[in-house]
């Protein structure tokens, strides 16, 4: 029997300080980039970004800036619902999976039946116009205003620029307050030729939608680099602090790494003790700290790669094709793919024809989408480039998954009276009544034949027993309290806690320490009897 405890963790994202942009607010703000999750669809050149962002502070007016390959026109930006985005998080977090023992307190007491062998088990396989005298002060400053557009509850504008001096003025002189050392960080992508994404939230609009948060805002373009840029991001981060950001791809191929870091895959498949279940999500976030510090916070975590046609076990259901859709899969779903693409680019256009059926299914088969989840927590020391990435040709499935192995719920104090209880003379009883029947012939009514039958099957009873009661002391006394000591061992590898920690957590203790030699009575160590 085993059940899936699902782990969706969006505390981890609650704790997160990383984003591939900045955030600029007015007047005194102080902001912190809280949550940073990227969702990124990609095939070939084409690329679809989701950017999940939370924010803190009393802003009266926010602003995000983003460096992006081209300018992001009207029609390429779309405001997403963050509910898909949480379920992709769900459905790729990392998991824990339990089991359960089964009873040890067994009477396997078979005198007389045939051996059946069993069968085999089945395998399953647009804004205000600015001004004359804006236009000539932008261009005093170097700065092009490419597009300029509403969008729902977002303003946006993106421009290029020639000198971060002069963007980083432009900023400032349209009243948002830059982090410091904005100028320097804006240098390296205006050298690179690209262009700048600048989203700010309309308060008036964004009361009137009803949502207490910002929801995820999706841009699609074609770039031959794969990449997301990450320095901006340090300029909001709380001093000294490492930041995370997780990036969920889904890609046509295989699976995704960085090609500017290195790419290692967390601890997995590894039995924790079962006390830890109930405090599984601190677990996890202290075993993903100690492996990126033990890391210098300089390697990207694989967190989970899968086929998006099914999961094992699940965390949560494969997104439908309509959801994935929704983040951009445009290769999915029905329709030419460069058309659904182009639908995401162009004013418009329109995307090839749905199957409305097809949109609501869920996983079954090879799906052509691979998700891969990426997690990493750095620092401006230890990341100073961006996250350039690469899409692999593997296809091998891999989660980040941990295992509970539930004892079952008894005792040894309460397994000895019930195996004792056993009556072998009235068990017998039945079974050498039918084995006498099965017989016939002279021997069925042989009295000395039939005594011999009733003497072999209460032998066997008692043999049964004591088999029971051994096997019973064993499973609680040696095979839990040691099974428990090699989990607690590996609990603290994985987490940096003492034992001392683990201990004083709750039912720790429950099942002692194993039974050594020791601790065997003087006659059973004499005789090297087994306890």
């Amino acid at each position: 029997m085993r059940r899936l405890i699902a782990a969706a963790f969006a505390l981890l994202a609650a704790s997160a300080h990383a984003f591939c942009g900045f955030y600029a607010g007015k007047a005194d703000a102080s902001l912190f980039n809280e949550a940073s999750q990227v969702v990124i669809a990609r095939d070939g050149p084409r690329t679809v970004l989701t950017m999940v962002n939370d924010y803190k502070g009393a802003l009266s007016e926010f602003a995000l800036v983003v460096p992006t390959p081209q300018v992001i026109r009207q029609g390429q930006v779309r405001v997403v619902d963050k509910t898909v985005v949480e379920h992709l998080d769900a459905f790729s977090a990392p998991r824990l999976a339990e089991y359960h023992d089964s009873d040890p307190c067994r009477f396997d007491f078979h005198w007389g039946e045939v051996e059946v062998l069993p069968e085999p088990p089945i395998m399953y396989s647009s804004m205000p116009v600015p001004s004359p005298a804006m236009v000539k002060r932008d261009a005093a400053l170097g700065i092009t205003v490419e597009a300029r557009y509403t969008l729902e509850e977002y303003d946006i504008v993106s421009l290029s620029a020639t000198q971060s001096d002069g963007l980083e003025t432009w900023l400032a002189e349209n009243g948002y307050r830059l982090p410091k050392g904005a100028s320097a960080a804006l240098r390296p992508y205006i050298n690179q030729g690209m262009k700048f994404f600048v989203a700010k939230v309309n308060l008036q609009n964004q009361a009137q939608t009803g949502y207490t948060m910002l929801r995820p805002l999706q841009f699609a373009f074609e770039s031959e680099k794969f990449m997301l840029p990450m320095r901006l991001g340090m300029l909001n981060a709380t001093p000294d602090k490492p930041q995370d950001l997780i990036v969920y791809v889904l890609t046509r191929q295989g699976r995704v790494e960085s090609s500017s870091y290195r790419t290692a895959r967390l601890p997995t498949g590894v039995n924790l003790p079962f006390f830890a279940k109930p405090v599984f999500n601190k677990v996890y976030q202290d075993m993903f700290s100690e492996q990126a510090r033990r890391e210098d916070h300089r390697v990207v975590f694989t967190e989970y790669f899968w086929n998006m046609g099914g999961c094992d076990p699940c965390a949560a259901e494969p997104l439908t094709l309509e959801e994935q859709r929704k983040l951009g899969v445009f290769w999915v779903g029905g329709g030419d793919p460069v058309q659904n693409f182009k639908a995401l680019v162009t004013p418009g256009a329109e995307a090839g024809k749905m199957d409305a059926n097809l949109m609501q299914r869920r996983g079954g088969g090879g799906a052509p989408v691979w998700v891969t989840r990426l997690h990493l927590r750095y620092t401006a020391n230890s990341f100073p480039e961006d996250l350039m990435l690469t899409q692999t040709s593997d296809q091998q499935n891999w989660q980040a998954r941990y295992v509970i192995q539930q004892p079952y719920d008894g005792s040894l104090a309460a397994c000895v009276p019930l195996i004792n209880g056993k009556d072998c003379r009235e068990l017998c009883q039945p079974k050498v009544a039918a084995a006498v029947k099965d017989m016939g012939g002279p021997l069925a009514r042989d009295a000395r034949w039939i005594q011999s039958q009733h003497d072999s099957c209460q032998a066997a009873c008692a043999t049964a027993k004591q088999a029971g009661l051994k096997a019973a002391g064993h499973y609680y006394q040696r095979e839990v309290p040691e099974r428990l000591q090699r989990e607690k061992l590996t609990l603290a590898q994985l987490t940096g806690w003492s034992l001392a920690q683990i201990d004083a957590l709750p039912e720790a203790q429950r099942y002692g320490r194993p039974v050594t030699a020791t601790d065997r009575a003087w006659w059973q160590r004499l005789f090297g009897s087994k306890p």
